[in-house]
């Protein structure tokens, strides 16, 4: 490596010319009936083919091709010089009074050939060997055998302090091809290649693939020792000779200036280890992400309940190759989880230990004209989920709330604080059952964020699209809110609300404005008239609002995690929340959209829904005890 291009070009030059006389005497030694006549004329002729051997090697450029880059082009190439060589030493031959045939130069010839192409091949492999110990090389292997991926690999190849493997690829098409001289393998082959050349660079050269499967890639990847890289989406936009300075680490904190949650679940795995846990909502960005972080903590079991079948599909394919390492069982279930008869032979069949119930419409203006499907799916499907797993006596039961369920100014958030009071209700009641609410904002890489959507809109040259300049919202990483998520449910004794520590709320405004920065554009408005592209306002949408909160009332309390927080919250009474669930059923079950609104207005007095009223008649509204045991006395049922 320390060596210039220039000195490495002449030193396989070199080779190429010295091969001549090791390979004449290698011929003659064979050729046992013509050796006297070959080493007698030897040192006449020698001389002359290793100067035909050096102008062959630079007429073709074989000395200007590099180890790594040794194709069947330069193989073909390598054919003619000997061809051409070959020709030579029968031209000499003729001219000579002891001719010794036409034999010998074609065999001298073939020879040249299969020395070159093994000469060369052993100077890969010892270059490979090397390379596998070294601390300065990259060794790296490409995801994705498609247009880009090629370009990269042919930009990355031309690095000296760089050694490309191959390409890894889902398409059954190209497993055990060879693309720009590099093999395919299946994702399977990872760790083998890891193994064998102690790969420890992989780059996502695929810039259309799904975040979900980049989430899902790099965590395997990570999970074998390997760092992980990849090109934006917009990269092939920009100049293609400039792939390589395009790479970035799969991380998407630094968009937020939010440090890694860098420890592991470590202990705390212990809630889930050997365990058999249900995931609803599992096919959905936070309920996958959860599967994967559970999958490492070795449960012996882990149920997908998921209502999409292409969701489910692609979660149980993904979780599957997780989880063959430990021996995890994966039980895809399609369904509902607001289903009773699905749900109950459910936990009959499975002796489930852990719920967490991540399944819920989230999408705001879609929920807000969509009021009947939106609460029937939220408010009844916890309602459902968490009596089963009451009846059954799990172990515990985490809801996976929303800062949207803190003063909810949409029908979503409404029904994520329905399903809160319907948590609290069952931890109050529970005898064995440890119920639990995380509450936490945005995370980026979820279905529905405006990251992706920013990312789109970028891609395609703008306009990104802001509904208010002033608008703020919390953020943080799916990875980190799953985690944090585990680790909340692995603390709680019993109907506690955890907030997670999101930092500070964060413009919108700002946000684009960094990732147009960061995708290496500018941003177009009145002070920059040149710029690429421009951010424009299209007001706020169907029930969002300015800024969201965490929590309602003060008095928050730390947890043993500087990332949880424990919060008081309102409850209903058990009566409140018995009344509160059949109108709503009732309703629901009507179609009727205002007396729905109602219950809303009633049961959550801070919901910003405008001529609506609490009825303090219909429903007792009492402060959350902040004792561990909750046992209390309740009106008969």
């Amino acid at each position: 490596m320390a060596l210039t291009r220039r000195q490495k070009d002449l030193f396989l030059l070199s080779v190429d010319v010295a091969m001549v006389p090791v390979v004449g005497w290698i011929a003659a030694l064979l050729l046992l009936e013509h050796n006297r006549t070959i080493f007698e004329l030897g040192p006449r002729y020698i001389p002359v083919l290793m100067g035909v051997a050096g102008g062959l090697s630079m007429a073709f450029g074989l000395h200007r091709v590099q180890l790594k880059h040794f194709d069947a082009d330069a193989m073909i190439r390598a054919l003619m010089m000997s061809i051409g060589l070959a020709l030579s030493a029968w031209l000499m031959d003729t001219t000579s009074a002891h001719s010794v045939g036409v034999a010998v130069p074609i065999f001298f010839g073939m020879l040249y050939f299969l020395n070159y192409i093994m000469l060369r091949r052993s100077m890969l492999l010892l270059l490979t060997a090397l390379y596998r110990r070294s601390q300065v090389v990259s060794r790296v292997v490409l995801y994705g055998a498609g247009y880009i991926g090629i370009k990269l690999a042919r930009e990355m190849m031309e690095r000296s302090d760089v050694m490309v493997y191959g390409f890894i690829d889902d398409n059954p098409a190209l497993r055990g091809s060879h693309v720009n001289g590099l093999t395919v393998y299946p994702v399977s082959k990872a760790a083998k290649l890891r193994g064998l050349y102690n790969i420890n660079r992989v780059i996502l050269a695929d810039p259309d693939l799904p975040a979900d499967r980049k989430t899902a890639l790099s965590r395997h990847f990570e999970g074998l020792g390997v760092a992980v890289e990849t090109l934006p989406a917009f990269a092939q936009l920009l100049d293609d000779s400039a792939l390589v300075s395009r790479l970035e680490p799969i991380n998407s904190g630094h968009l937020l200036g939010r440090d890694d949650l860098s420890e592991a679940l470590s202990a705390d795995c212990v809630a889930y280890t050997g365990s058999t846990v249900l995931v609803s909502g599992a096919g959905g960005s936070i309920g996958l992400e959860l599967c994967r972080q559970i999958v490492a903590c070795h449960p012996a079991r882990l149920i997908l309940l998921e209502l999409s079948e292409l969701a489910l599909y692609a979660a149980n394919q993904e979780l599957r190759l997780l989880a063959e390492p430990f021996g995890t069982q994966i039980v895809p279930v399609l369904g509902s989880a607001a289903d009773p008869v699905l749900v109950t032979k459910l936990f009959a069949e499975n002796a489930v230990d852990v719920v967490m119930h991540a399944a819920a419409y989230k999408h705001v203006p879609l929920v807000e004209v969509n009021l009947r499907a939106g609460l029937q799916n939220n408010v009844f499907s916890t309602q459902v989920l968490a009596r089963v797993a009451r009846e059954a006596g799990i172990a515990r039961f985490v809801l996976v709330s929303s800062d949207k369920a803190v003063r909810p100014g949409s029908v979503m958030g409404a029904s994520k604080r329905l399903s809160e009071l319907v948590v609290q209700d069952m931890a109050e009641r529970a005898q064995r059952t440890i119920f639990s609410i995380v509450r936490f904002g945005n995370v980026l890489g979820s279905s529905g964020s405006v990251v992706p959507l920013f990312d789109e809109q970028i891609r395609r040259g703008g306009p990104v699209t802001l509904t208010d300049p002033r608008v703020t919202r919390y953020f943080m990483t799916i990875q980190e809110a799953a985690r944090l998520v585990l680790l909340a449910g692995s603390l709680a004794d019993g109907g506690e609300v955890y907030v997670l520590n999101m930092g500070k709320p964060i413009l919108i405004r700002d946000l684009a404005r960094r990732m147009i920065d960061m995708r290496g554009y500018k941003v177009r408005d009145a002070a920059h008239p040149d710029g690429d592209i421009e951010i424009v306002t299209t007001g706020l949408r169907l029930g969002e609002k300015l800024h969201e909160e965490l929590m309602v009332r003060k008095g928050a309390e730390t947890t043993s995690h500087p990332k949880i927080i424990r919060v008081r919250e309102d409850r209903l009474s058990e009566w409140g929340t018995a009344a509160m669930l059949r109108d709503l059923h009732e309703a629901v079950e009507r179609d009727d959209c205002a007396e729905m609104l109602a219950i809303l207005a009633r049961a959550i007095p801070e919901y910003e829904q405008q001529g609506h009223a609490p009825d303090s008649q219909q429903m007792r509204v009492i402060p959350e005890r902040n004792t561990p045991n909750r046992t209390a006395t309740h009106p008969a049922e």
